[in-house]
């Protein structure tokens, strides 16, 4: 019997349980690939706007070299690390506030690991569902997978007359299909999970590196835009 004809045959005979834990992995599947899609895209243009970090320092100015980043930048990882230490750096010594007390060198590293941690909360935002949509994708389709052949078995123990091996093997074998799903779901959501883990780490190291070189640069004196 071909797939699909397995299938519609299963979907047919099953239950409400069954459907509804078909319809968590298709909801599951939807939810992965937006996520992947999504952040594919969005992974790329950051990886796109490193190469604009050695054009920035090569800019004449501090307002050139922002407003360089900001046309490279579309996804705005490394751009509000130079807007925001440059508002640091430029911070007035008469305004009344514990950051205009703060010695420079703190108040910059301060205002840097803050932009830091925000960037790093977007850009790692949704693997933690595509991680667990991997680690729970097997398991939903394994529950539909033995409701199916209990439902099947129950059916065919109703059943009167002679039980035929085709009988069973039928039914059990489409039951299987959902372990199959649950699998189709769970693959491309924990390969994608390890792809941006891994390009995480290389744009938060980026990151890193551009806030040093920032820190030292806004802490040098007076090289500060105005």
């Amino acid at each position: 019997m071909a797939l699909g004809a397995s299938f519609g045959h299963y979907w047919a005979q099953a239950d409400a349980i069954s459907h509804s834990v078909g319809y968590l992995l298709l909801a599951m599947s939807v939810v992965s690939w937006y996520y992947i899609l999504s952040k594919s895209w969005s992974f790329w243009r950051a990886r796109v706007s490193i190469n604009a970090l050695e054009a920035f320092w090569q800019a004449p100015t501090m307002d050139d070299a922002v407003a360089m980043l900001k046309q490279a930048d579309k996804e705005a990882v490394f751009l509000p690390l130079a807007e925001q230490g440059i508002k640091a750096a430029n911070l007035q010594p008469q305004a009344a506030s514990l950051n205009a007390a703060s010695d420079l060198g703190e108040l910059v590293t301060r205002t840097l690991r803050r932009e830091i941690n925000r960037v790093s909360a977007r850009i790692e935002s949704g693997l933690t569902l595509l991680a667990s949509i991997g680690s729970t994708a097997p398991f939903v389709g394994l529950l539909g997978t033995v409701w199916g052949i209990y439902h099947a078995l129950s059916s065919i123990s109703a059943s009167s007359g002679a039980i035929q091996i085709d009988k069973i093997a039928g039914p059990v074998g489409e039951a299987l299909i959902m372990t199959a799903a649950g699998l189709t779901v769970a693959i491309p959501a924990v390969l994608a999970y390890n792809a941006f883990t891994r390009a995480n780490r290389l744009t938060l190291a980026e990151l890193d590196a551009f806030a040093h070189d920032l820190h030292a640069y806004f802490t040098t004196g007076a090289r500060v835009a105005k």
